[in-house]
C-alpha cells in the first residue's frame, strides 16, 4: 500500500509539473511573439498622458514594468537568479534602488545614451546566465543589476516627465512595488519547482533563461536597427 501511494503521489506531481511547464512555455512563447510587435504604448501606460494625481501616478507606475515586455523579462530574471544564489535578495534590492535613481536622472534632463540597447543587453545577459548556469560572484551580480536598474529606471522616467510631485511619488511607489511583487513571485516559483520537481528543475530554469534571452535579443535587434 505504501508503494502504491508513493507511486500515485509521484504520478500527480509529474502531471502537475507538466501543467506548469505547458503554462510556462505558452506564456514565454506569447511574450516572445509580442516582443516582435512595435507598441506605441510600451513606455506610456497612460497612453502618453502625464499622470495628474496620485492614483494615475500609481497605476501608471505599476503598468510600465508589465506592458514593457523587456522590463518584465528582466525583473523575472532577477527574481529567478536571486532565488538560486546566497543573499540573492541583495541583487533585487540593488535593482529596485537604482531604478528609482535612473528615473531621477531622466527627470533632471541628464542624457543617458544607448538606453534601449543597454536594457535589451541586460535582459540577454541575465537570460544567458540562467540558461547556462553561469555562476558569478554575488557582488558582481549586485553591481550589474544596479547598473541595469539605472537604465530601466531611466526608461520609466519618460512616462512621468512634467508631472507634479504627488503623482511622481506615486509613480515611483507603483513601479517599485510591482517589480518587487513580480520578482518575489519568481523567487517563490523557483522555490516551489526546486522543492517538488527537483529532477526537472534545471531543465525548466534553463528553458526560462533561453526564453528571457530570446526576448532580449528581439529588443536588442530592434534597438540597433
Amino acid at each position: 500500500m505504501i508503494y502504491k501511494h508513493s507511486k500515485s503521489t509521484k504520478f500527480r506531481a509529474e502531471n502537475q509539473f507538466k501543467t506548469i511547464k505547458a503554462t510556462v512555455i505558452f506564456t514565454c512563447a506569447s511574450l516572445i511573439f509580442f516582443s516582435t510587435v512595435e507598441s506605441a504604448m510600451a513606455h506610456h501606460p497612460m497612453g502618453g498622458i502625464t499622470p495628474a494625481n496620485f492614483w494615475e501616478g500609481l497605476l501608471s507606475g505599476m503598468g510600465h514594468p508589465i506592458i514593457g515586455i523587456d522590463h518584465l523579462a528582466f525583473v523575472v530574471a532577477v527574481g529567478l537568479i536571486a532565488a538560486t544564489i546566497p543573499n540573492g535578495i541583495l541583487i533585487l534590492a540593488s535593482f529596485l534602488a537604482t531604478a528609482m535613481l535612473g528615473t531621477g536622472i531622466h527627470l533632471l534632463s541628464i542624457d543617458l545614451p544607448l538606453t534601449e540597447i543597454a536594457i535589451a543587453f541586460s535582459v540577454v545577459v541575465f537570460g544567458v546566465m540562467l540558461a547556462f548556469k553561469q555562476k558569478l560572484n554575488t557582488l558582481l551580480l549586485i553591481i550589474f543589476a544596479g547598473i541595469a536598474g539605472i537604465f530601466h529606471g531611466y526608461a520609466y522616467g519618460e512616462a512621468i516627465i512634467g508631472a507634479e510631485m504627488t503623482p511622481l511619488l506615486a509613480y515611483l511607489i507603483g513601479f517599485t512595488a510591482i517589480q518587487l511583487f513580480i520578482a518575489l513571485l519568481a523567487m517563490k516559483f523557483t522555490e516551489l519547482v526546486s522543492n517538488y520537481w527537483q529532477n526537472q528543475f534545471l531543465a525548466l530554469i534553463r528553458f526560462l533563461g533561453l526564453a528571457i534571452s530570446a526576448i532580449g535579443v528581439v529588443f536588442f535587434t530592434n534597438a540597433i536597427l
